[in-house]
């Protein structure tokens, strides 16, 4: 039987972004964001944005398949997919649903996007009123439980209980993430350096959370890459980077509704993690770069664990701001800044940043990377990871 893969068989030839801008800062229409995003990831891998012929994204984008297609001019449209969930638990399925559609032969060019300007809409992840709520809302509306922060909280607090695990490896998360934006000028934290001093200072949101600095940012962008065959990827500007393993979904129940998940203090990464790492024929220990996304702090030590980075037992020391560094760490994380402090674009500016890093152009550049994962946005379900890599890796 052939093996059924992504493994080496498609590419990320492009990238392109907006300018990042705080939230309701964009001077431009979502729409036009994403056409902006989408433009300078054609540009970038040399392919004119006709040849386009597919559209890949996630947490409810209003930026649609068509729409994009008619103003973009692309000569046909052959494939457009939108990954359930909110949030960034889509992020690497987009980039490997793309893939699957150009693997498969349903396309040939598909792009990855997101895009946001959260100033023409309502905030994302917002607790909102309304006149009636259902499903798990109307469990946990009544008692003030409804937005993320307070929703993931617990689950975290229960973790971090269970294992010993203190605060300041949280702070460690936060103190990477902003040290980075410091020396990457995309970022929208760039100039804004954090200090633990800072951090101890800032005031809660809900335990264990503090203010800015274990919460996401929340900004107006828009950011996308271009996924084509990995035999035609060689012919184009840029090294390539290939999609080594991918996966989606969730474990036994991980949607089980009130907060009544038989494995309650997790991020639903369990089963996902193991089968990235199939496809992928890798593990943790073979990755130079994690791109962890936060929504929360919490979320990336889950999500660090579940993908076997950390052991809870050792967390304590692992997560520490010199092992996250870029130049200096055993386990660089979110070099470009992250969702905390390079942009909350639902982490596709993660999987931009990994292409930078294996391409060797990034602000922060780690040593000779090979190996680079993206964990997508931990707690919802369902989640999604991937595994990028050079040519050596194939």
């Amino acid at each position: 039987m052939t093996e059924r893969t992504l493994r080496g068989k498609v590419a990320i030839a492009g990238i392109g972004e907006t300018i990042y801008y705080k939230h309701g800062q964009s001077p431009d229409a979502e729409f036009k964001l994403a056409l902006q995003a989408i433009l300078a990831a054609c540009e970038d891998a040399g392919i004119d944005p006709r040849e386009v012929d597919g559209f890949a994204s996630y947490g409810g984008d209003r930026s649609d398949a068509p729409r994009l297609a008619a103003a973009l001019g692309v000569h046909e449209l052959r494939f457009s997919n939108m990954h359930w969930g909110g949030g960034g638990g889509g992020v690497a399925a987009a980039v490997a649903n793309a893939g699957a559609a150009v693997h498969s032969g349903m396309a040939n060019c598909v792009i990855a996007f997101r895009s946001l300007a959260q100033g023409q809409f309502a905030r994302y992840g917002r607790a909102n009123s309304l006149a009636s709520v259902s499903g798990d809302d109307a469990f946990l509306a009544p008692y003030g439980l409804m937005s993320p922060a307070q929703r993931f909280a617990m689950k975290i607090t229960r973790f971090m209980t269970d294992h010993d695990i203190r605060h300041e490896a949280l702070r460690a998360i936060a103190m990477a993430s902003y040290h980075h934006a410091q020396t990457n000028p995309r970022a929208v934290m760039y100039g804004r350096p954090l200090t633990e001093a800072k951090y101890d200072a800032s005031r809660w949101i809900i335990e264990p959370f503090h203010r800015l600095f274990d919460c996401c940012q929340e900004n107006d962008g828009a950011g996308a890459v271009l996924v084509v065959p990995a035999d035609r990827a060689k012919d184009l500007p840029h090294k390539p980077v290939y999609l080594l393993g991918a996966a989606q979904g969730g474990h036994h129940r991980s949607a089980a509704p009130v907060h009544n998940a038989p494995d309650y203090a997790s991020a639903h990464f369990k089963t996902v993690a193991r089968n990235m790492w199939e496809m992928a024929k890798l593990g943790p220990k073979d990755v130079d770069i994690v791109q962890a996304y936060e929504n929360f702090t919490g979320g990336v030590l889950l999500s660090l664990v579940e993908h076997g980075f950390v052991d809870p037992s050792t967390a304590n020391d692992v997560l520490s701001l010199d092992n996250l560094k870029f130049d200096t760490g055993k386990m660089p994380m979110n070099t470009s800044g992250g969702n905390l402090a390079e942009c909350y674009m639902h982490g596709l500016e993660m999987v931009n940043e990994n292409v930078r890093q294996l391409r060797g152009t990034a602000s922060n550049q780690v040593a000779d990377p090979q190996v680079a994962a993206v964990l997508g946005g931990p707690m919802v379900t369902p989640v999604s990871s991937l595994v990028l890599g050079t040519e050596a890796t194939l």
